[in-house]
């Protein structure tokens, strides 16, 4: 795996800061002026350490760029929800608050509401590589006030996964590109006939994945049924021009069948495992990589947990495994949909060290570091500059075909109230994997606790 060399900090940046120490104007109190405190979210996988090892490199740029300052790293080692819910009790206090806090796009705006995040438009005014950074991938970190709390270091799209050892045994073709959803679920039965001792299809579903199910799944199916405005003012989630969010909508069923059909039908996982907090570390590092799942609906950093090193090396991956774009619902055009997400580098309002904790962004933000940690992660670039270099492209097999998704990717209605209508989709989706609740009376719940999680603002369609 070519990686670029890391790079140091400027050296006029150097001299500056060996010449003024960078002091302490956050609201911190006790803290230590001279000790960053960096806190990231810490894969549950013990043989994952992709972000700690990048970290630990970064800690050693700054360190020797900033004579006398020390890094501290605060990681919370838990799933997605757990992540947000510790995160968020870290940033209520300024005994508790790190410097520098890792934080998803879709729960930004939900902490900016909060008070728990700090603008940081004085700082990105006077960084020159801000402008390198995409346009979609800056607004990610935007909030309603139309300020920047956060830096994003790198995007992501969703595709289809699938093990061409298992199709060539279902007489599937090896280069398969479905057209419509019953493609998919077509594929699916014909597995679960042919090679039965295997799961056909993964489709992330329930609360106890969070905000996998949600966008994984339930959003990659709701914004291929056709429902979103030719005009871009409104998705099928979220009417833009009108600033409401929709209930009663077809598309919403129709997704909601298409999670139906796949347990109803016992075309994915047992239940027990598709509710299992932990089924994603399953998918990759057991289920794709051992041979025991067939198509997968899932995100393009997959790789991270095969590369050298990882505790789950797969150097067969590239080969054994093919990528298709997921459809729209009956192949209407595009013809085929993603979702694009990605995490910020954010500076908590009760920090102590803001000043020093943007320095940190700008190490990690160097061209050399962010391909570095593209790759790394296989994320997607965020910077025009990376993402035009030859280098990049070639890195990794996959990188091009998920980068090329961001041309029919779309992004989540990220206002404050996403958080709590991502939890009543899942719900809804939980109620119909399980087999509790009709599309119907799911889809009804949906709609009556949409109406409480975003305070009335809803329209019907």
């Amino acid at each position: 795996m070519p990686v670029r060399p890391t790079a140091v900090l400027p050296a006029l940046l150097v001299a500056a800061l060996t010449a003024t120490a960078l002091t302490s104007c956050g609201s911190g109190s006790g803290s230590d002026p001279d000790t960053l405190k960096v806190s990231f979210k810490q894969s549950t996988d013990n043989s994952i350490k992709v972000m700690d090892t990048y970290l630990a490199d970064i800690k050693k740029q700054f360190e020797k760029a900033n004579p006398g300052k020390k890094v501290e790293f605060v990681p919370i080692k838990a799933p997605d929800s757990e992540y947000y819910t510790k995160l968020q009790q870290m940033l209520r206090s300024p005994k508790t608050a790190p410097d520098l806090v890792y934080e998803d796009t879709f729960l930004i705006n939900s902490d900016i509401t909060s008070g728990y995040l700090k603008p940081l438009d004085p700082y990105l005014g006077k960084w020159q590589d801000w402008n390198q950074f995409i346009d979609t991938a800056k607004a990610a970190a935007k909030g309603e006030d139309g300020k920047t709390y956060g830096v994003p270091d790198g995007t992501d799209t969703r595709g289809l996964w699938f093990s061409k050892d298992i199709f060539k045994k279902a007489g599937l073709p090896a280069d398969w590109q479905p057209k419509t959803w019953d493609d998919v679920l077509e594929a699916a039965r014909t597995i679960k006939e042919e090679v039965p001792d295997v799961i056909p299809l993964n489709v992330y579903t329930g609360k106890p994945v969070g905000e996998a199910a949600t966008m994984q799944t339930f959003e990659m199916l709701l914004y291929g049924t056709g429902t979103n405005a030719d005009d871009g003012t409104s998705d099928p989630l979220y009417d833009r021009a009108a600033k409401k969010w929709i209930a009663g909508s077809q598309g919403f069923k129709d997704s909601l069948a298409f999670v139906e059909t796949v347990y109803k039908e016992k075309l994915g996982p047992d239940v027990s495992d598709a509710l299992d907090p932990n089924v994603m570390t399953r998918v990759r590092g057991e289920w794709l990589p051992q041979g025991k799942l067939a198509i997968a609906l899932d995100g393009s950093w997959l790789p991270q947990d095969w590369l050298p090193g990882s505790g789950h090396e797969w150097p067969e991956w590239s080969d054994e495994l093919g990528l298709a774009a997921m459809p729209t619902q009956n192949g209407q055009a595009p013809g085929k949909v993603s979702m694009s997400g990605g995490w910020t580098w954010s500076i908590p309002a009760k920090a102590a060290n803001p000043d020093l904790a943007f320095e940190f962004i700008k190490t990690m933000q160097t061209k050399a570091n962010a391909q570095k940690w593209y790759v790394a992660n296989s994320g997607i670039a965020v910077r025009k500059d990376v993402a035009s270099d030859p280098s990049y492209v070639n890195a990794q097999p996959g990188i091009k075909f998920f980068t090329d998704l961001v041309a029919n990717t779309h992004y989540r209605p990220a206002y404050p109230a996403y958080p709590k209508v991502s939890t009543a989709i899942q719900e809804a989706m939980e109620g119909v994997t399980t087999g509790d609740m009709s599309v119907d009376e799911a889809a009804k719940g949906y709609d009556e606790e949409l109406k409480t999680a975003a305070d009335g603002q809803v329209i019907e369609k």
